[in-house]
């Protein structure tokens, strides 16, 4: 860890700062001050719970299920963290939540599938502390279609009409995986993570980044295939989102606030990813074991769109298209032969788009359909033993 004129410590892990200065101004000494950062109510909660073990992990999850009121035992720090989120800041609009996040509603079911959740994840793995993590927590390569599976989980729940309400399954599951980042964290630091290299284990830059792969990059990877969202579309989405990185810890509000469009969420990705290293072979890994388990999934569906030969062609042309030649390279993701079929895929989405957004009436349709098609999945999607993220909940354990 180094010395700057600011008096800051710069993580090794820190690249290009002067030019990421000259760029976005103290932006970016704001950035390396939250390397240092993780998430001190979660943090504080984590300690609670394993100093009371059973009854700690009990009102943790009543609080979350019926609200703090309802508690007759109130431990302080799982107190303090119900009452950061049942504080519901004056940004946020309950008819929002009501709703949903309109704009991933709105996307069919299978480009949303087959794009929007597998680029999140490759962007979160291009990032070499995220990925050196994410592989010493353990078995991430080999529990990849887990993983998968429970990523999609949440974030069904959790953008479904009414799903972010106090108590709803995607409130519920947003502050688990929340607490789950707590707990990998506090294990990652007793292992040893060389924090001066790194920074703190899914720090607070590590969290906003995580949040601008499920917006900029999963909608990057959408409009690649020619369902773009408009200026309109784009200020809803990250108005929902950031009451989800209200519910995910994100403490530094003015850190992504400002981030309303595309635009301006490629602004503070820019700074993000001009300030890491290059993809590295825990990137690489991730990465393959995560397309793996995506082919599998859909190979395994009871009427099968392709082979699962030409669905790994289709999921690498999607990537390459989204991320560029570049970056796709240095994840190992190779040339696909269904990058020339993409065109025609583009237009046909996009003369689809045309017609689902003519008219109210047609939008609000669509969305309807989606929903209950989303309903229909969700009612057959099972996750063996329950996502990690409850099952921490309910045993403390992260594994």
């Amino acid at each position: 860890m180094t010395h700057t004129p600011h008096s800051l410590e710069v993580p090794g892990r820190v690249l290009n700062l002067d030019h990421a200065r000259a760029r976005h101004g103290d932006k970016a000494d704001r950035m390396v001050r939250l390397l240092a950062v993780g998430d001190p109510l979660a943090d504080a909660v984590i300690l609670e719970m394993d100093e009371l073990g059973k009854e700690g992990r009990y009102a943790l999850n009543a609080g979350l299920a019926d609200g703090l009121a309802g508690l007759t035992e109130r431990p302080p720090a799982i107190t303090a963290l119900l009452e950061q989120l049942e504080t519901l800041p004056a940004w946020v609009d309950p008819g929002m939540l009501a709703r949903g996040e309109v704009a991933s509603l709105s996307i069919p079911g299978l480009w949303f599938e087959l794009s929007a959740i597998t680029s999140a994840l490759v962007h979160t793995y291009s990032s070499p502390a995220i990925a050196r993590l994410l592989t010493q927590t353990g078995r991430l390569t080999t529990m990849a279609p887990r993983r998968l599976a429970e990523t999609a989980m949440w974030a069904g729940q959790a953008t479904m009409p009414g799903g972010l309400l106090r108590g709803a399954p995607g409130y519920q599951s947003t502050v688990q995986v929340r607490l789950l980042h707590a707990r990998i964290r506090s294990s990652a630091l007793k292992r040893g993570w060389d924090a001066a290299e790194w920074g703190i284990p899914i720090n607070q830059v590590d969290i906003a980044r995580t949040w601008l792969d499920f917006t900029l990059k999963s909608f990057g990877a959408i409009a690649a295939l020619g369902i773009e969202l408009t200026k309109a579309e784009q200020n809803s989405l990250y108005q929902y989102w950031h009451y989800i990185g209200y519910l995910l810890g994100l403490e530094d509000e003015s850190f992504y606030q400002d981030v309303t469009d595309h635009d301006s969420a490629e602004e503070l990705a820019h700074l993000l990813d001009m300030s890491i290293g290059a993809p590295d072979e825990n990137s690489r890994a991730l990465t393959a074991a995560m397309i793996d388990a995506r082919v599998g999934a859909l190979a395994a569906a009871p009427r099968p769109l392709m082979s699962r030969s030409e669905l790994t062609d289709l999921i690498h042309a999607i990537l390459r298209r989204t991320f560029g030649d570049d970056l796709a390279a240095q994840l190992g993701i190779p040339d696909s032969a269904a990058s020339p079929f993409l065109a025609l895929t583009v237009l046909a989405n996009k003369d689809a788009r045309r017609w689902q957004t003519f008219s109210t009436e047609a939008t609000t349709l669509a969305i309807d359909e989606n929903i209950a098609a989303r309903e229909a999945a969700a009612r057959s999607a099972s996750v063996s033993g329950g996502p990690t993220y409850q099952q921490h909940a309910q045993t403390g354990a992260a594994d």
